[in-house]
Order: C-alpha cells, then sequence, then structure tokens
C-alpha cells in the first residue's frame, strides 16, 4: 500500500510502542496497594473474574511478601495470567466491581498486582508446577493462542504429551499477533510462552495450518483427542462501494502488520477514518496516530453509551488526539486514480431495541463526508466457516457448536476459544482452554 506520512523519529516511535502502563518500580509500592485490599468475604472480583482468579488471596500474599505463593495463585487459576494482566478490560470486569468503587474510591489496582507477581514469576523463571511422568497419552491441539496454551498446560500437568500446531511462525494467537504493542510486546509473548511450555512434555510446531500442512483425520487418526483453538479471521466486509480502493484495508491485517514489522516501515495515511469501536479498532486508531497521522477519526454506527470499548481504551485514543464521531454507518468509499479520497456517511439515529438489548440504529436520511487517505475497518471478524465445514464439524453462524463438556459432534474433538464463543476476551479464552482440557482428561478417564 503506497501510504506515506511525515514519519516520527525512530526513537519517539520506540517510546510510542513501548507499555502504556508501567509496572510498580519497587515491591514497597505493591505492599502497599495491596494493603488497602479488605479480602471481601464471597468477593465479587474473584466473582467476575472468567478464570475465577482468588484475587483476595494473591493480594493478601503480596502483602505478606510471599510473591512466588501469589503467582502460583494466579497461574493455577489462569496459565495467561501475566498476558491478561495487561490487556484484561478490568474496568468492565474485577476492579469494575471492586467495592472501593461503591465508596467513590479508587479500585484496588488488581491488574497492576498481579502483573507485578506473575513478572517476578517470568523473570526469575519460578517452577511453579511439576508435570506428572507420562502415561503414554497423546492429544493435539490445533492453535497456540491463549485457548490452546491453556488446554496444553492443563494436560501436560496430568502426564499427557501434547503436540501444539500453529500455522504462524510465532505462538502466542492474538497476544502475538493482535494486540497493539503498547499493551504487550513480541518480547513480553515470547517470555510467557517459553514460561508456559517449561513444565514440558508440549512439542510446538509452528508453521502447521489445520487443512493445509496438517488435517483432522489424520490428527484423530495418531492422537487419543484432539482440542481446537483455532481462533477467529479476518475482518467483515462493509459490503459498500469503493471498498476495493487502495488505502481501505482490515484492522486485522494492520496491527499484524505491526506486530511483525519495523514500525517505521509501516504505512500510514495522514488523515485515517477507523470503522468501529472496539478493542482493535481503538489499537487500529492509536496506532496510526504514534505513527504519525495528523488526523485519525474514529467511527461508530451507535452511541457512546452503546460502545463495547472501555472508558479506559477510548480515553487512550482520545489522549493521543483521535476524533470520535457517534451514530454514523458508512455508505460509500470514493477515490481517485484507484486510491482512496473521501468516506461517505449515513446519519443515524437510535431505534428499536434489539435482542441484545441494546436500541438498533437507524437512517436518519441525512449523509456527510470525510477527506481521507486510509480507511481502517474494524468491524468484527469473521469465522473460518470453509475450514469448519470441511471438518465436518457442527457450526451456527460460524462458530463451533460443543456440548456442555466442550466436546464437538466428532468424538474426541473436542474446541474452545474464539472459534466456539465468536471474540471475546483472552481471559475467557483461557477460561475455555482449561475446560476443554477437564473435558479431555474425563474422555480419556484420566
Amino acid at each position: 500500500m503506497a501510504i506515506e506520512s511525515n514519519r516520527l523519529p525512530a526513537d519517539e516511535l520506540e517510546e510510542f510502542f513501548s507499555d502504556i502502563h508501567p509496572p510498580f518500580e519497587h515491591e514497597e509500592g505493591a505492599v502497599i496497594e495491596a494493603n488497602r485490599c479488605i479480602n471481601c468475604y464471597d468477593a465479587p472480583c474473584a466473582k467476575l473474574c472468567p478464570t475465577h482468579i482468588d484475587v483476595p488471596l494473591f493480594i493478601s500474599q503480596i502483602a505478606s511478601g510471599n510473591i512466588k505463593g501469589s503467582a502460583r495463585t494466579i497461574f493455577s487459576a489462569n496459565i495467561v495470567g501475566a498476558g491478561c494482566s495487561k490487556v484484561c478490560p478490568v474496568e468492565k470486569l474485577c476492579e469494575g466491581v471492586c467495592v472501593f468503587n461503591l465508596l467513590k474510591e479508587e479500585p484496588i489496582q488488581i491488574a497492576k498486582l498481579q502483573r507485578f507477581a506473575t513478572e517476578q514469576a517470568l523473570k526469575e523463571k519460578w517452577p511453579l508446577f511439576f508435570r506428572k511422568a507420562s502415561n503414554g497419552k497423546k492429544v493435539a491441539v490445533v492453535g497456540a493462542g491463549p485457548a490452546g496454551l491453556a488446554c496444553a498446560h492443563a494436560l501436560s500437568l496430568q502426564g499427557i504429551d501434547v503436540t501444539i500446531f500453529e500455522k504462524e511462525e510465532k505462538p502466542g494467537g492474538l497476544m502475538t499477533y493482535g494486540i497493539a504493542a503498547y499493551k504487550v510486546t513480541p518480547e513480553f509473548c515470547k517470555e510467557e510462552i517459553e514460561y508456559i511450555t517449561a513444565v514440558g512434555g508440549i512439542d510446538l510446531q509452528v508453521g502447521k495450518e489445520l487443512g493445509k500442512d496438517v488435517s483432522l483425520t489424520d490428527l484423530r487418526n495418531k492422537y487419543d483427542a484432539v482440542f481446537l483453538g483455532i481462533g477467529i479471521g479476518k475482518t467483515r466486509l462493509l459490503h459498500i462501494p469503493g471498498e476495493e480502493l487502495e488505502g481501505v484495508v482490515d484492522a486485522i491485517s494492520f496491527i499484524y502488520t505491526l506486530r511483525t514489522s519495523d514500525y517505521s516501515k509501516v504505512a500510514v495515511g495522514d488523515k485515517v477514518a477507523v470503522i468501529g469501536m472496539g478493542m482493535t479498532a481503538i489499537d487500529a486508531a492509536t496506532q496510526c496516530k504514534r505513527l504519525g497521522a495528523k488526523e485519525v477519526t474514529l467511527v461508530y454506527r451507535r452511541s457512546e453509551s452503546e460502545k463495547p470499548c472501555t472508558n479506559s481504551q477510548l480515553g487512550i485514543a482520545r489522549l493521543d488526539g483521535c476524533s470520535v464521531i457517534w451514530l454514523a454507518s458508512p455508505k460509500e468509499i470514493t477515490g481517485e486514480n484507484g486510491k482512496v479520497k473521501k468516506l461517505v456517511f449515513h446519519k443515524m439515529k437510535l431505534g428499536e431495541i434489539d435482542p441484545s438489548g441494546r436500541r438498533m440504529p437507524a437512517e436518519t436520511g441525512e449523509t456527510f463526508t470525510l477527506d481521507v487517505d486510509m480507511v481502517i475497518k474494524a468491524t468484527g471478524q469473521l469465522p473460518f466457516d470453509e475450514l469448519i465445514s470441511k471438518s465436518s464439524i457442527l457450526a451456527r453462524d460460524g462458530r463451533i457448536l460443543i456440548s456442555d463438556h466442550a466436546e464437538t459432534n466428532i468424538p474426541g474433538v473436542f474446541a474452545g476459544g474464539d472459534a466456539v464463543n465468536g471474540g471475546k476476551e483472552v481471559v475467557n479464552a483461557v477460561e475455555e482452554g482449561k475446560n476443554g482440557a477437564k473435558a479431555i482428561l474425563a474422555y480419556l478417564e484420566i
């Protein structure tokens, strides 16, 4: 894509893509924050965590100086707990229900405390878990994202020999390729995955794609069980005129390029419009601004009260200088010499309430236009329909259908993560990977 903009100096680019939420600088700071926690009975923070980390326990362990014990408490519930401490939308989860909110006080910095304990474990390479002797059972895990890694780790602990097949050249899935670098760096992802697989019994094979390099039939024949953590695919099309013009890209591909390239070589426009308001849209918008785009506008078809991103995520975009337009839906992209020049929008209004409880946006009949030289689509991702159907796996709306025990319609084949839930948080994928492991252990009668 032949788009250029006024480039920022290399040192500024590195700074803009560095850690946006720095950790505690000293243990004393973590201990002081941990001592604010009142250790609620039936703590709402633990109940709302999809992986059910015992939050009061790990915080009290930090308060008492037992950092290693705190890390073990976290990892026992969420082996990807270090990464989740950086990317979880905590204001919608644990910190959002902290009782201090009711007192109009700042909630306990749960994510920062979780990061403090888990990063020490990674840095010191603490061996907190020990694998049972191999029992001769073999399981194939397809996908080395959070769901696949959580499943593989849980199975390996019970003496099962696990082989993970990952289509990319690096493991980690969304964490490695689909999240802004200021949240998790490639170096951190590598360190976390090495820590997870260090338990042993996990053979990680990269560059192995299901349906191309390996088939589900072969995996079923060679392994005692299979877990599918294949995630979901590319961004949905807008289905409007001009979508094929040069300068129109999807957010997933844009962030993937950022994660796999030198920042200074990534193409970005001067006037960028980002369609969508989820985490991926926010990441794409902020990355554009930090790469040197002069104007970045986030556009969403619903109102601010119905946005899928959190207030803190939107706050980052606004602090970076991104503009926001609510109640607008793309109508047409126009160009010149094959390159995008303008984006025409329908003005929207809120109509009837849909099944999710939100009011449906409806066209008002009015339009407006933005001058742009780059359009980024962040309108949700499509499932791997063709791959799923070729594998004879039952699905609905592209989502793999599973039983209450995470099993697909094919005996011995289990699934979890975004391929099943359609695209939730990293922490949800971890929990579904854990559930898949439990189901496989029961299936194998271990």
